[in-house]
């Protein structure tokens, strides 16, 4: 059995973490990964019939039964998974009951995933639906994005139509625009259904007040949305206070979908 410590997901997951929370997307314990893994490759690293110990999800998943996820541990730091991987995440597994998770790696200190599972797994669920290739729903709190929220209109097209037009690669990046949610109780089944409703129609979802969840089929993919997203909101915001002399206008975001034969939201344009 290859050593755990060497598997390409787990070296993934520690770039990514320490890359995030350098970013400051993931302040102190803020924002949580969740990444559906091929149940083949972990079993070269994982005794998958061992199982450490089980955990209540909090949610009936019984449509990801047998799904194995590695996830982000509650109250974890993201600055502390590079160091201490098999403290602040773990690998579990979906149970048959679909209410329980069984524990196969990490969380050593006793610990469990992130208090945003249940969100996670609803969102999983509606991703797998929408896009089978889409494994990985990330959750984190950038600057940009989070100021947004405060100051604009938060309806889906009116925060689309502000991030496609301040930077041309933002149509191409997400065609399908934004999902926008109302400010809810964080760590709840309704946020989550709420999401998951969302996330049938965009990969991005957007917490007023709160952060932005993603999903992708790579964890660079799920980071590039955001990433995106992040970079548009902050060209808003730098030039919010000045008269806005240019902008993209709605014929040539037309253009640039036409060019990259994007499936692009159409109703999002006058």
């Amino acid at each position: 059995m290859k050593d755990i410590f060497t598997a390409p997901f787990l070296e993934e997951m520690k770039r990514t973490t320490a890359n995030m929370y350098r970013l400051g997307y993931d302040e102190r314990n803020g924002g949580n990964i969740s990444w559906m893994l091929d149940e083949a490759e972990v079993g070269e690293y994982l005794d998958l019939t061992n199982v450490l110990r089980t955990i209540p999800t909090g949610f009936d998943a019984s449509a990801l039964t047998g799904k194995i996820f590695i996830v982000t541990g509650t109250g974890k730091y993201f600055k502390n998974v590079e160091t201490d991987p098999e403290t602040n995440l773990g690998i579990i597994r979906i149970a048959k009951d679909g209410v329980t998770a069984e524990l196969l790696w990490g969380y050593k200190d006793g610990g469990s995933f992130t208090s945003e599972l249940p969100a996670h797994l609803m969102s999983h669920i509606a991703r797998q639906s929408a896009d089978p290739g889409n494994r990985i729903i990330m959750h984190c709190h950038p600057d940009y994005t989070l100021s947004l929220t405060g100051v604009h209109e938060m309806t889906e097209r009116a925060v689309t139509r502000t991030l496609w037009k301040v930077m041309t690669e933002s149509i191409v990046v997400f065609p399908e625009g934004v999902g926008v949610l109302p400010w809810m109780v964080c760590g709840t089944n309704e946020i989550g259904e709420a999401t998951a409703e969302k996330m049938k129609d965009f990969r991005l979802v957007i917490w007023t007040l709160h952060g932005i969840y993603g999903c992708g089929k790579t964890m660079d993919e799920a980071f590039g949305l955001i990433e995106t997203v992040e970079k548009a909101a902050k060209m808003y915001l730098l030039g919010a206070a000045l008269p806005r002399i240019n902008e993209i206008t709605d014929d040539q975001l037309r253009a640039v979908a036409a060019r990259f034969n994007l499936n692009y939201r159409k109703e999002f344009l006058d």
